[in-house]
């Protein structure tokens, strides 16, 4: 299919902060690439962990194979040439520069969608799926499921603006990402996210500007809030869940308590990780210390038993974020909304489509999706995939936000 890219209005000068402006093409020198592998070889590798398993961190002999595979194999070329084929805009949104793919269908009367990203992430993860939703039809679906997608990068991640001042929390994002649409045209629109993108989309749901016709996520906040402060707390599941409760129960705990490190830290003191934005291993091994399921798939993909991933998804991903020096700009993220809650009910009354991947964070239990959303319109479990569902199964993923936007398209959920 031939992207059809949005033109910026002729009656805009690029001087305008409001104009919506051509991104260059990608075009990395080639001495940064020559840089990249030359601090990698020169890796300072501490000793073997001294357990078996992965409960010290990610292991030396994954992060070694990574390595090896990054200076000696990997061609950043492949993705660059993906990049620049997809068309990309940047325009300024409350004093930052906001860049963000836009790919319109050349179906009629296609449903404008915003997709957003996560950590470790950048618009690497939503590249698969554009396709799937824009050209339906080539993917074995109908016409009448098509969308034009907008997948913009956070405000310090990949090619946006770095903040350089406090203020950019989800709430600000979420505002921007409305600006972002209205300024594309469009009069109505669906978003969708995962991770930091499923904070972000509930919180444009609990802003609900009118524009905005419904959200869908594969990361829901729907845990009661003594729910969420009792896995927090560590204390054992409180007597009365459901049987599907009480394994989200568990799940968020075994997260608090042992698989988001991560987070405390990027929320506490983002400024101290100078580390990963000095070696380009350091900066590997941190991003694959995600969560324990996710760390399994990654760690099996650099043993050669790829499933949905592939070490050049992987590295991608980790080379975006090194070539634009955004490993710290992305972390303060965490510092913006640190102590507010991921996984907790946000307080949503529009139209919600919720997809629960088995190895997602936690697996969200249709009562409590119910009690979160009380404008549920589609809640389904998949087969498989994780939390980076749209990189990891984007069949699965565009086969979910097909049937879950389907009823917004005719209006019907929202005049419910």
């Amino acid at each position: 299919m031939t992207q059809k890219a949005a033109s910026p209005s002729p009656s805009k000068q690029v001087s305008d902060n409001n104009a919506v402006r051509p991104f260059p093409k990608v075009n990395v020198p080639e001495a940064e690439l020559t840089e990249l592998r030359r601090r990698i070889h020169e890796t300072r590798w501490p000793d073997r962990e001294t357990v078996s398993d992965p409960t010290q961190g990610v292991q030396l002999a994954t992060t070694q194979a990574l390595a090896n595979y990054w200076a000696n194999q990997y061609d950043w070329r492949k993705v660059e040439a993906r990049l620049n084929d997809l068309p990309q805009f940047i325009t300024e949104i409350d004093g930052l520069d906001i860049h963000f793919i836009h790919v319109r269908s050349n179906h009629e009367n296609a449903l404008p969608l915003i997709v957003t990203h996560g950590w470790p992430g950048s618009i690497v993860e939503q590249m698969k799926i554009i396709d799937p939703l824009t050209n339906p039809t080539a993917h074995g679906a109908s016409a009448s499921d098509a969308f034009d997608v907008v997948v913009p990068s956070i405000p310090g991640y990949g090619y946006s603006g770095k903040p350089t001042t406090t203020g950019w929390a989800p709430d600000r994002i979420a505002r921007a990402w409305v600006t972002l649409m209205k300024r594309l045209g469009y009069t109505r629109f669906v978003a969708q996210g995962g991770d930091w993108g499923a904070v972000i989309v509930d919180l444009m749901g609990v802003q609900a500007p009118p524009e905005l016709l419904g959200i869908h996520t594969n990361m829901p906040g729907i845990f009661p809030a003594e729910i969420d402060q009792a896995a927090f707390s560590g204390a054992p599941a409180p007597s009365g869940l459901s049987a599907d409760e009480k394994v989200a129960y568990e799940r968020l705990q075994f997260v608090y308590q042992k698989g988001i490190a991560y987070g405390f830290q990027m929320g506490l003191r983002p400024q101290t990780l100078y580390g990963i934005a000095d070696s380009p291993v350091g900066l590997a091994a941190y991003f694959l210390d995600h969560d324990a399921r996710s760390y399994e798939l990654i760690a099996r993909v650099f043993q050669g038993q790829a499933e949905g991933l592939t070490r050049d998804d992987v590295l991608d991903n980790i080379t975006i974020t090194w070539l634009t020096n955004t490993a710290l700009s992305g972390a303060r993220l965490y510092w913006e909304y640190f102590g507010k809650g991921y996984f907790n009910v946000k307080g949503v009354s529009i139209p919600v489509a919720v997809s629960v991947f088995p190895d997602e964070l936690y697996p969200a239990p249709r009562s409590w999706a119910e009690k979160a959303y009380p404008n549920l319109i589609h809640y389904n479990r998949l087969p498989k995939g994780g939390h980076f569902a749209a990189w990891e199964q984007p069949k699965l993923f565009s086969e979910e936000l097909r049937a879950g936007f389907r009823l917004l398209r005719s209006g019907v959920a929202r005049a419910a």
